[in-house]
């Protein structure tokens, strides 16, 4: 009888070993922690991201027309600041093409800013009516007096200076032209049954076509505000 019941006490005790192992190998162990560290790569990717932005950023402001720009210089300004400093920071993690890049878009909008700062000291410069005409229409003219002859050549130089220049044009630019398309329309007046309807058609066609570009300027500037 003895030796069944230690045979049994043995076959007791090996089932216990066996079921704690068991329970052992089912228990999940806990991950050890471990501390994540921002790698080269994740620093590499966010300095181009920024790049992309300032990129993008500089793009959209050499583009923009002058009178908006110089009213938003200081704004500009501090933004450029901004973003050029958060990329300096980590300059050396762009690529080479990356760093091109960079230099470029930096120049661009130096040599943008310093224009800007140049034709906003030129339109703070006071003008007399008859500079501004003549700069409006290429030459020195008494328009009260022009020949009949002449009003369509004048219409032309006035908006064809108004198409090549008018991103450039201050406030002051455009009562400029204004003021000139008046004195040209007063004296067309006078003088219209001295000119043959395809001249006239002409000169109605440029009339309207400078309304046109300054009503377009006008909701830009809405727009903008």
């Amino acid at each position: 009888m003895k030796p069944f019941l230690f045979s049994f006490a043995l076959l007791t005790a090996a089932g216990l070993l066996a079921s704690s192992a068991a329970f052992a190998q089912q228990t999940p162990k806990p991950a050890p922690r471990t501390t994540k560290t921002p790698s080269a790569s994740s620093t590499t990717s966010g300095v181009e991201q920024d790049l992309r932005v300032f990129s993008d950023w500089v793009n959209d402001k050499v583009e923009q027309a002058a009178t908006t720009a110089r009213r938003e210089l200081p704004r500009i300004t501090e933004e450029f600041d901004r973003q050029s400093t958060r990329i300096d920071k980590a300059v050396d993690s762009l690529t080479v093409e990356g760093k091109r890049e960079y230099t470029i878009q930096k120049t661009r909008y130096k040599k943008w800013a310093t224009r800007q700062d140049s034709l906003d000291a030129a339109a703070r410069r006071p003008a007399t009516t008859q500079e501004a005409q003549r700069r409006l229409l290429g030459e020195e003219v008494n328009i009260s007096r022009a020949r009949p002859t002449e009003l369509p050549d004048l219409y032309f130089r006035l908006v064809e200076n108004m198409r090549s220049d008018k991103r450039n044009w201050t406030q002051a630019d455009w009562s400029a032209a204004s003021a000139v398309l008046s004195r040209l329309n007063a004296r067309y007046e006078q003088v219209r049954e001295q000119l043959p309807l395809e001249e006239r058609l002409r000169i109605r066609s440029l009339q309207g076509e400078f309304r046109t570009l300054e009503k377009a300027r006008d909701v830009k500037d809405v727009i903008r505000e």
